[in-house]
């Protein structure tokens, strides 16, 4: 699906919840594989509520929707990954708030010279921090752990 399909299947399932919307922007940061589908509608808080849950779910389900269709047509799977729907500034806030996370362990790890573990994340944050960690050449990190317990690892493989 391209991203004018994408932006009109997001308007319809957000109609479809009574939830009008206003406008559906399309932006891509410049060292990031994302697609943000920024969505401005009358009543935010429905999304953001309940620490985004609502946001969550539609998120999942576009993403799903677009798999269904790329494997359908025999696409390139990958292309779901960098789907990010975000109403009412919600998603970059939190975006913005693990890459801060990211920076400060970071910098601990390069001080230290040492690994340094970050507290058990969801697997959408984890991605956040490698791809955040990918961005230097002496740090490298990866995820350990299971379950709810998952975490990342940065690690400094710089000279010692």
């Amino acid at each position: 699906m391209n991203q004018q399909e994408i932006q009109n299947l997001i308007k319809e399932i957000i109609e479809k919840m009574d939830v009008s919307v206003k406008e559906v922007l399309i932006s891509q940061e410049d060292n990031s594989n994302t697609v943000w589908y920024s969505v401005d509608v009358n009543n935010p808080y429905l999304f953001t509520s309940r620490e985004g849950e609502a946001l969550h779910a539609l998120n999942h389900l576009v993403k799903r929707v677009v798999e269904g269709k790329a494997l359908s047509k025999e696409e390139g799977q990958e292309i779901h990954e960098g789907i990010l729907i975000d109403v009412g500034g919600f998603q970059k806030k939190r975006v913005d708030n693990v890459k801060a996370i990211a920076h400060m362990i970071a910098e601990r790890a390069r001080y230290f010279k040492s690994s340094i573990e970050v507290d058990p994340m969801s697997a959408f944050d984890r991605r956040i921090v490698h791809e955040y960690v990918s961005n230097s050449n002496d740090l490298k990190s990866e995820s350990t752990g299971f379950g709810p317990s998952r975490r990342v690892v940065i690690k400094y493989i710089g000279e010692i």
